[in-house]
């Protein structure tokens, strides 16, 4: 049945074709239920049509069943197949230089709609929509910038990397770099980007200027063990890339700007696989979400300096920093607990915790607000958003964008004015706030925003926001 109705978009192999890979690992973020909903109904503005009328209900729960399956033998994906998949619609240096759009090209932010799988170029000083566009099947919400905001790297769950030219507002080159893939990162100086796969194991470094592929690097220990990749980073200061490991505890840094892009392998004590860095990339902040506690590693020498006290299931990576008394902390939320920790990072103790409403996923602020805005992602208060003081570590207001509705990720405008909180639904919206007064400002019709990224606060990285 699948043959008949289905390999003709999505390969015979579920690998994917001009349709998205169908296996477990791809469906992650999409419930069985609502995947027999997309076979019975389709998926408007896209391919996907409706199979309701050709199948029976039995029928559609067999194929879901079976696209949830994981295959007997693991998928491969090497380099001739992602030099194959390369596509270049614009080669560098042909479009013009300067932009279609009399906006700001530093306060534009890019918004992920994962409702219908587009994004959304708004004006971030008009607050209103410029260009919306179609992406690759579930994009991953962590788009990255070149080091001059001109262009913006996309990455797909199943694979896809796109190179978007936010100045002529077109996508110039794709390639399919894995199966399953996690994120990427651009390099400090704009010449490569780096993109982490669960599936297969594998780095898999590009050039930034057209997306061709450089070097497939296979991700496995001393002893053979391989693993997947949690995440990518920049580590602009350091001249390298930073690969966080899921399955062996080490650490890899990557040289960008070194001839012949030298490999370190940091070996940890534990897998550590959720990262925080301090502003200088000198000091690692990891934390394991199988296991409790953290741990400060030292780039440089590779080893651990302090550990951190902390429970539940802190995340790190959408942890912030701001200047607090006579100190900097670094704040985040916990996705198992109602509360933020503080933490002081001349001493890595804590400072405070802050009991909120239920467990947290995104954690933003500003350089030029006095306020950090967390919300509760999960359990039946993921309708609230709490803003707290930095000066004083206590909340000043809970809000409830729409009552009953989940409501997560701010982000704020170039000058920190405006902070923009997503209504996570399929009719949703992005709720603007004036980040001095907490009063609503406008609303802008979206679906299911999920991110939204502000280019000067990407590029300048913001203590205020992830990098």
């Amino acid at each position: 049945m699948y043959r008949q109705h289905c390999a003709g978009c999505h390969g015979q192999d579920r690998l994917g074709g001009s349709g998205p890979a169908l296996l477990p690992g791809n469906l992650g973020r999409l419930r069985a239920a609502d995947a027999a909903k997309v076979i019975r109904e389709g998926r408007p503005a896209t391919q996907m049509p409706p199979f309701g009328q050709l199948l029976s209900g039995e029928e559609i729960d067999s194929l879901v069943k079976e696209i949830y399956t994981a295959p007997a033998v693991s998928p491969e994906w090497n380099a001739d197949d992602i030099q194959a998949s390369h596509v270049l619609l614009h080669a560098p240096g042909v479009l013009p230089d300067k932009p279609v759009f009399d906006a700001d090209p530093l306060n534009i932010f890019m918004v992920v709609e994962k409702g219908d799988h587009h994004v959304t170029v708004l004006d971030g000083d008009r607050l209103e929509p410029i260009h919306r566009f179609p992406t690759r099947f579930a994009l991953h919400g962590g788009l990255k910038y070149s080091p001059d905001g001109r262009f913006v790297y996309l990455a797909s769950r199943d694979g896809w990397i796109s190179k978007y030219d936010l100045y002529n507002l077109k996508i110039v080159a794709e390639i399919r770099a894995g199966i399953n893939t996690r994120n990427v990162a651009v390099s400090g100086d704009g010449k490569t980007v780096l993109a982490g796969n669960y599936l297969p194991h594998t780095l898999v470094l590009l050039n930034a200027d057209d997306l061709s592929l450089i070097r497939v690097i296979p991700v496995r220990d001393d002893d053979g063990k391989t693993s997947r990749v949690s995440a990518v980073y920049q580590a602009a200061p350091r001249g390298s890339f930073i690969a966080a490991l899921k399955d062996i505890p080490e650490v890899w840094e990557l040289h960008s700007e070194k001839p012949g892009f030298p490999l370190r392998r940091i070996k940890l004590e534990r897998v550590l696989d959720d990262f925080f860095f301090d502003s200088s990339y000198r000091l690692l902040i990891g934390a394991d979400r199988a296991e409790a506690g953290g741990q400060i590693v030292e780039l440089d020498s590779g080893k651990p300096v302090a550990q951190l006290p902390l429970d539940g299931m802190p995340h790190l990576g959408s942890g912030i920093i701001w200047k607090y008394r006579d100190t900097h902390v670094l704040a985040t939320p916990n996705l198992k607990s109602g509360k933020v920790t503080v933490i002081d990072m001349q001493d890595w103790k804590v400072v405070r915790e802050i009991e909120t409403m239920g467990p947290g996923f995104f954690m933003r602020s500003h350089e030029n607000t006095p306020y950090a805005w967390v919300d509760v992602f999960f359990g039946p208060n993921r309708d609230v958003m709490h803003v707290i003081d930095k000066r004083t570590l206590e909340i000043v207001r809970t809000l409830r964008p729409a009552p009953g509705k989940t409501s997560g990720h701010v982000e704020f405008t170039r000058d920190g004015r405006f902070a923009l909180v997503s209504l996570w639904e399929d009719e949703g919206a992005l709720v603007v706030y004036d980040a001095g007064t907490l009063e609503e400002v406008r609303r802008i019709p979206m679906r299911k925003p999920s991110g939204k990224y502000n280019v000067y606060n990407k590029i300048t990285r913001s203590e205020g926001t992830s990098h």
